[in-house]
């Protein structure tokens, strides 16, 4: 059994065996949990430092382990403050190594760094134009300060086990949430009821924290060399194999098949690096298929591998729609580019 069949069996599992499984995890979890509350007070009372960094600084993160949205809503704050006048750095780990390729494909014209160090990450930004930071997955790092929190839950996520890892996918709880300066609600396949739902449970928990829901949809297909549009419609009725190496892959293939497509899975691990096999694999998938339909998360690990004589695969883009409150995301986010402004001025 891989990892994610093992985790999506344990932490969303109704069986005997799972809840047995989780059970026995809960010392586990308990030990983990002990060690992030010691962690958080540490931060929270000064005996660990957390440092400033150079410029105005947006964090986006999650609760729990798993695909919550984070690269598309740091990617639409990045487009925001572009659109807007101010040059944005992107920093974020670099796990996997597509991470850093799907931000300069989705926003090109900002400056990306990959770095551990988000200090050193920052300051390498600055030096290359930045004016304004956006901290991907950094609702964790609590070494570094951030001027606004964007705290990501998942509509999908309700369902899963309410435990700290091991025994659930959360890596703190919801205490956490108290250092959020909004909390999004981000939904792809669950109905948009659900997800206004979980958004008012949200804001009972966190009194005072503006809630935001957002809908991350399929918002074009393109070629995967050509960047060809196809229709959308296009899918009704049509064989189609969707091939995706991400956090939450079930997600992915429920927004094609809600389209009328007759869909087929390939899954691999999340930051999958595709080698010779897998590529024969999918060129295989499209020549038999209608269509082959991957995430650009895995179209820039394969675009430069795809066989010039192969089908070349669609490759489906999403959109961030706010359902609630995206005035109120706007509106914070502006303030932080009214500061990256004036600190610009006044250097």
């Amino acid at each position: 059994m891989s990892l994610r069949r093992l985790t999506r069996w344990l932490w969303l599992g109704r069986s005997v065996g799972a809840r047995t499984v989780r059970a026995l995890l809960l010392p586990s979890s308990a030990l983990y949990g002990a060690v992030v509350a010691v962690r958080t007070r540490a931060y929270e009372g000064g005996r660990l430092a957390a440092h400033q960094l150079p410029l105005p600084t947006v964090a986006v993160g999650n609760l729990a382990v798993g695909g919550t949205g984070k690269t598309p809503l740091a990617s639409w704050i990045a487009e925001r403050c572009l659109i807007q006048g101010v040059r944005p750095g992107i920093l974020l780990r670099g796990y996997g190594g597509d991470e850093v390729l799907v931000h300069e494909c989705l926003t090109p014209e900002a400056v990306v760094v990959a770095d551990p160090d988000r200090r050193a990450g920052a300051e390498r930004a600055r030096a290359l134009g930045a004016r304004i930071l956006v901290l991907d997955d950094a609702f964790q790092r609590l070494d570094v300060r951030r001027d606004m929190n964007v705290l990501l839950v998942a509509a999908e996520q309700e369902v899963a086990a309410p435990w700290l890892l091991p025994a659930g996918p959360w890596r703190e709880g919801w205490g956490g949430a108290r250092r959020a300066t909004l909390v999004v609600v981000t939904r792809k396949r669950v109905p948009a009821a659900a997800a206004a739902r979980l958004a008012d449970w949200v804001a009972s928990r966190v009194p005072g924290t503006a809630v935001a829901v957002a809908h991350l949809g399929l918002g074009e297909l393109v070629g995967m060399r050509t960047a060809a549009p196809e229709g959308l419609e296009a899918l009704r009725g049509r064989r189609v194999v969707v091939a995706s190496g991400i956090g939450d892959p079930a997600s992915f293939g429920a927004q094609i098949g809600a389209l009328g497509a007759d869909v087929e899975e390939i899954t691999y691990p999340d930051h999958h690096a595709y080698r010779p096999g897998d590529v024969a694999r999918l060129v295989r998938a499209a020549a038999a298929a209608d269509y082959l339909i991957v995430t650009e998360k895995d179209a820039v690990k394969l675009r430069h591998q795809w066989p010039v004589a192969a089908r070349e695969p669609l490759v489906a883009l999403l959109t961030v729609q706010w359902e609630r409150g995206g005035d109120v995301m706007r509106a914070l986010l502006d303030e932080q580019l009214s500061r990256a402004r004036r600190s610009a001025e006044e250097s």
